[in-house]
C-alpha cells in the first residue's frame, strides 16, 4: 500500500506541478476558443489541461516501475506498455481538437484506433462471467469489438459530463477510488497477481485527477479539454478491461458446487467485472439521454448542446458550486453503493443505507423548487436564502406641489422609485417621466 500512496502522490505533484506552465503555454499557443452556446463559463478559459496530466500518468508509470513491489507488474504483463500507447495516441488527437477544434468523426476514428493498439498488445477482455450460463471465454474477434466498444463508450461518457469547472476530474476521481479499492481486494485479499496491473491504473488515475482539481474547481483557470476528458476516460476504460480480461473468475475458489450456482453466488462479487461502467453510472445516463435527446430532435448524436444533466441542474436553479457537488453525491453514492454490495451483498443493512442517502440525494436535487423559510427567531442562524424577504424598497408618495415648481419639483411630477439593486446612477431607462422644461442658465 505504501508504494501505491508514493505512485499516487508522484503523479498528482508532477499534475500539479505542470498545470501552470500549461495554462501559459495553452495561452500562447492561443487554446482558448471563443465562449459557445451551451458553455457556463463568462470569459474564456485556456484549455490543454490534458498534456499535465499525460505527463502525470507518465510520472506515476515511470515510479512504479521502479518500485520494488510494482515492479512484477512491468515484468509479468505488457499491459502498463499498452496503456502508455494507446493514451499516447488519445492524447495527441486531445490535444489537436482542443487547438484545431477537429471534426467529431475523426476523433471517433482515432479513438477506436488507439483502443485496437491497447488490443494488439494484449489488453483486451478474454472472458465473461455470465448468470445462469458460467464463465464463457470469448474469441479474439469478440473480445475486439467488446473492447473497443468499452473503450469508445467511456471515453465518450467521460467527455461529455465534462461540461462543469471540477465536475469530470472529481466523478472520475471518485470511480478510480472505488474501483481500486475494488482492484486491491482482488489482488491483495485473494492473491491474483492479475489483478495488479488494474490497482497501479486506478491509483494513477486518482492521482492524475487530484492533482489537476485545484487548478480546475470553480472558477477554472484552465479547463483539461478533450486531451483531458478522453486520457482520463481511457485509462478508466483500460482498468476495467484490464481486471475484467485478465482475472479468471475461477481463480477466486469462493463458492461450491455447479458452474450455474457458483456463478449466481458469486453474481455480487462480479458485478464491477461484469458492469465496470456502473462506476461511470452518471456520464453513461448522461451519454444515452443525449444521443436519444439529439436523434429525436433530428439532430446528430454528435451536435452539442445544453440538455446535459448538469445543465438541468443549473435550470433547476442550483449554483454551480452545488451543481458539482450534488453530482459528486451521486457518483460517489453509486460507485461505493456497488462496492459495498459486492462485499456484503448478504447484508441488509447496505440495502438500507443506499435507499436512505438516495431519499437524501432526491432532496438536494429539489431544493430549489421548494426553499423554506425559518422562523424569524431561527434567521440569524441559517443561511440568507433561507430568510424571509424584506420590502426591497418601500414607494414614495407624490411629493406636493407648493406652487413655485421648487422643492416638490415640477408641477405635477412624482418621483419614479428606483428597483432595488440598481444604482440609480446606472440605471438604465428615462430619469423622469416629464421633459425638462428649464433652460440653461436659469433657476427653476
Amino acid at each position: 500500500m505504501r508504494d501505491y500512496l508514493l505512485t499516487l502522490c508522484v503523479t498528482a505533484a508532477v499534475t500539479y506541478l505542470l498545470t501552470g506552465p500549461v495554462r501559459k503555454f495553452a495561452i500562447a499557443a492561443g487554446a482558448m476558443p471563443e465562449i459557445r452556446a451551451r458553455d457556463v463559463h463568462r470569459e474564456p478559459t485556456p484549455r490543454l489541461g490534458g498534456i499535465a496530466m499525460f505527463f502525470g500518468l507518465c510520472a506515476g508509470l515511470l515510479v512504479a516501475d521502479h518500485l520494488q513491489n510494482l515492479n512484477s507488474v512491468f515484468e509479468l504483463s505488457n499491459e502498463p506498455r499498452a496503456l502508455l500507447s494507446g493514451a499516447a495516441l488519445i492524447w495527441l488527437i486531445g490535444v489537436l481538437d482542443d487547438k484545431f477544434e477537429i471534426d467529431a468523426l475523426i476523433k471517433l476514428g482515432g479513438q477506436m484506433i488507439a483502443a485496437g493498439v491497447m488490443v494488439m498488445q494484449g489488453l483486451t477482455i478474454l472472458w465473461l462471467p455470465i448468470p445462469g450460463v458460467g464463465t464463457v471465454a470469448l474469441t479474439q474477434w469478440q473480445g475486439t469489438l467488446l473492447t473497443v466498444a468499452l473503450v469508445v463508450i467511456t471515453i465518450n461518457a467521460v467527455n461529455f459530463v465534462d461540461g462543469l469547472d471540477g465536475l469530470a476530474a472529481g466523478m472520475v476521481c471518485i470511480a478510480a477510488a472505488a474501483f481500486f479499492l475494488y482492484a486491491y481486494r482482488i489482488w491483495f485479499g485473494y492473491t491474483i497477481e492479475a489483478a495488479a496491473p488494474a490497482t497501479l491504473f486506478a491509483v494513477i488515475l486518482m492521482g492524475m485527477c487530484l492533482g489537476f482539481l485545484p487548478h480546475n474547481m470553480h472558477p477554472a483557470r484552465i479547463f483539461m479539454g478533450d486531451s483531458g476528458s478522453m486520457l482520463i476516460g481511457l485509462v478508466l476504460a483500460a482498468s476495467a478491461i484490464s481486471i475484467t480480461g485478465q482475472v479468471d473468475p475461477d481463480a477466486l475458489k469462493i463458492f461450491e458446487g455447479s458452474t450455474r450456482q457458483a456463478t449466481h453466488a458469486a453474481l455480487p462479487v462480479f458485478i464491477p467485472l461484469l458492469l465496470p461502467l456502473t462506476i461511470i453510472a452518471i456520464p453513461m445516463a448522461d451519454l444515452i439521454l443525449a444521443i436519444v435527446r439529439r436523434t429525436w430532435n433530428g439532430q446528430s448524436p454528435f451536435a452539442a448542446d445544453r440538455g446535459h444533466l448538469h445543465h438541468r441542474l443549473l435550470e433547476i436553479g442550483h449554483s454551480h458550486s452545488r451543481a458539482v457537488l450534488i453530482m459528486y453525491f451521486w457518483s460517489a453514492l453509486i460507485a461505493f453503493g456497488t462496492l459495498a454490495y459486492s462485499v456484503h451483498s448478504a447484508s441488509m443493512w447496505i440495502v438500507l443505507v443506499i435507499v436512505a442517502l438516495s431519499a437524501i440525494g432526491l432532496v438536494l436535487l429539489l431544493l430549489p423548487r421548494f426553499t423554506p423559510r425559518a422562523p424569524r427567531w431561527a434567521e440569524s442562524f441559517v443561511p440568507p436564502r433561507y430568510r424571509r424577504r424584506k420590502p426591497a424598497v418601500e414607494p414614495l408618495p407624490p411629493l406636493a406641489y407648493d406652487g413655485e415648481g421648487e422643492a416638490g419639483g415640477e408641477a405635477g411630477e412624482q418621483r419614479v422609485p428606483v428597483p432595488a439593486g440598481v444604482n440609480g446612477a446606472t440605471a438604465l431607462g428615462a430619469r423622469s417621466t416629464l421633459p425638462d422644461r428649464r433652460k440653461a442658465g436659469t433657476r427653476g
